[in-house]
């Protein structure tokens, strides 16, 4: 399984000299589930989609992938037929929305969940060989600290962590902090406050959890968005929809677009970072 995914790595090799802009990767994470972390990934990669962006959406929870539900996408391949070497990825990408593409993942599949953590740096690697350009890609990730999360997590340039207002949300954030940080060289993060009632108390939830990391951990934290709590998210998702799409301007829908007009001014970076990066040609490239 992993020689054909590492196979599929050659663009490092054979990069195309006519794209050398590099990609902008962007990890949603969450630290927990309930967050409505797949929520914010999909409005958000719309929306940049919607300002003229090209958008990649990677569906990272392998094995309990959502993205295509959500929707409402006919999927016929997903990765576990590139992982065993039926396809390539170009092959399995789905149109959404906006004209952003989604790389489907599989659902109930025990074997992509315990893939290892060379299978998932073959994975990262695989997306060297994509023949689509894009500008941005958005790797929505799994809910807590497993090797899948922190891999894919740490191979994007910016990680944005989802936090509602619950104690377990803010403790599960923490903890994905403090690994990424401690052990695998991640020390910038962006949060996003989800479904809070006010900017008030988005910036009241960053302020707790800035508490316990400016007391335990050496990193840098930025409230990039704060997310209303809005009815029309929840009819949105019953018709298979975002909310951006369906209801673009309720409050909800405003803030993820301004959250995607922020993210286009984010700087790519001019180099690697020295570990294993979505895209890292570009950066040795460019």
């Amino acid at each position: 399984m992993i020689n054909t995914v590492l196979d599929q790595a050659s663009g490092l090799r054979k990069m195309r000299k006519n794209n050398n802009n590099g990609v902008k990767v962007i990890a949603v994470t969450g630290g927990k589930g309930g967050v409505g972390k797949t929520n914010v990934s999909l409005n958000t990669a719309i929306a940049l989609g919607q300002q003229g962006n090209r958008v990649l959406v990677l569906d990272a929870d392998l094995g309990l992938a959502n993205c295509d539900v959500m929707l409402g996408l006919r999927v016929e391949r997903n990765l576990s037929h590139v992982l065993s070497g039926e396809c390539e990825l170009d092959e399995i990408l789905v149109e959404g929305p906006a004209g952003i593409k989604i790389v489907p993942a599989t659902s109930g599949s025990q074997s992509m969940v315990e893939l290892s953590p060379a299978e998932h740096a073959g994975l990262i690697r695989a997306f060297s060989e994509l023949n689509t350009d894009f500008d941005i890609l958005v790797v929505d990730t799994a809910a807590g600290i497993s090797d899948m999360v922190l891999s894919f997590s740490r191979a994007a340039q910016d990680v944005l962590v989802v936090v509602c207002d619950e104690p377990t949300s803010i403790t599960d954030a923490y903890a994905l902090i403090k690994v990424l940080s401690r052990e695998h060289g991640v020390y910038k993060f962006k949060i996003v406050a989800n479904m809070v009632r006010s900017l008030r108390e988005g910036q009241e939830l960053f302020a707790k959890l800035s508490k316990v990391t400016d007391r335990f951990l050496d990193i840098s934290m930025e409230l990039v968005a704060t997310v209303p709590y809005d009815e029309n998210m929840r009819k949105a998702t019953r018709r298979q929809k975002v909310i951006v799409e369906l209801f673009p301007s309720s409050p909800a829908a405003l803030a993820f677009k301004t959250l995607a007009t922020r993210i286009t001014k984010w700087p790519i970076p001019n180099q690697p970072s020295g570990h294993l990066e979505f895209f890292i040609e570009k950066l040795v490239n460019g």
